[in-house]
């Protein structure tokens, strides 16, 4: 029997990372599991605020607060839906987690040369440096929830739909590069959204989808035939929705 691809994987706290971790654990060897914190809310605010303006920013908190709500009462619909797709958010053996700060931190970087894995998956991260992209001679790869180049960013299966293109509500897994989302693609799926789905169930649907193409793109990494390709379409990123306009797609066009 062949050796397991030697991985490390990447990424920020919640619950698509212990889901990441689960379902790959079994196929690869992940050698390490390394958890950034979050970034301060008020930095991110602050940072928004500059590029979008205030109002759009408070917008966009009020709407964040919301969803948590969303979230609560999609519970029901989120646990049918990881049962029927195999996933779990069981905890991550804490013994296998290094945590830092960020994900940018030297330490990091240290650790990557140390380790060597064949490659490094990216899930929930801050925009990854590129002095850490060079530090180790491996392809950092991404799950995006999304179809990029037309909605990278945040939410893109929640913007195609609010856009009615439905061709494009799906997601991504793509190599990682210094920009948001703009890294070679190395696969695309589309999902396919019930009645019940909605805002808070979207990535589970996204990333049950996403699983299988990881597993795809690590293979071809193991076997040296890895070839990512450019996107199609116009390159947009998207932000999270203010709550306002939320509740205008939502009435107007059955966005739930």
């Amino acid at each position: 029997m062949p050796p397991r691809p030697r991985i490390a994987l990447l990424a920020g706290e919640g619950w698509s990372t212990s889901a990441m971790y689960n379902g790959l654990r079994e196929e690869f060897e992940i050698v390490a599991v390394i958890v950034e914190r979050k970034p301060s809310a008020w930095k991110m605010l602050r940072h928004r605020a500059r590029t979008l303006g205030w109002l759009e920013t408070f917008g966009q908190f009020c709407f964040i607060v919301y969803s948590r709500l969303l979230a609560r009462g999609a519970g029901m619909r989120i646990a049918v839906l990881m049962q029927r797709h195999g996933l779990s958010d069981s905890p991550i053996p804490e013994i296998a987690v290094t945590r830092v700060g960020s994900a940018n931190h030297k330490r990091v970087a240290s650790l990557l040369k140390k380790l060597a894995p064949q490659a490094v998956v990216v899930n929930g991260t801050r925009i990854l440096s590129k002095k850490l992209l060079a530090a180790v001679n491996a392809p950092f790869i991404n799950t995006h929830m999304g179809i990029t180049p037309a909605y990278r960013g945040v939410h893109g299966g929640y913007w195609a739909l609010v856009n009615d293109d439905r061709e494009h509500c799906g997601v991504t897994v793509h190599l990682v590069d210094e920009g948001v989302d703009t890294g070679g693609v190395l696969y695309q799926v589309r999902i396919e959204v019930e009645e019940g789905d909605s805002f808070a169930t979207y990535p589970v649907l996204q990333l049950a989808a996403a699983l299988p193409l990881m597993k795809a793109a690590l293979g071809d990494v193991a076997e040296g035939r890895i070839a990512p390709h450019a996107g199609e379409g116009t390159s947009k990123q998207w932000y999270h929705p203010t709550l306002w306009g939320y509740w205008k797609a939502r009435l107007s066009r059955g966005v739930r």
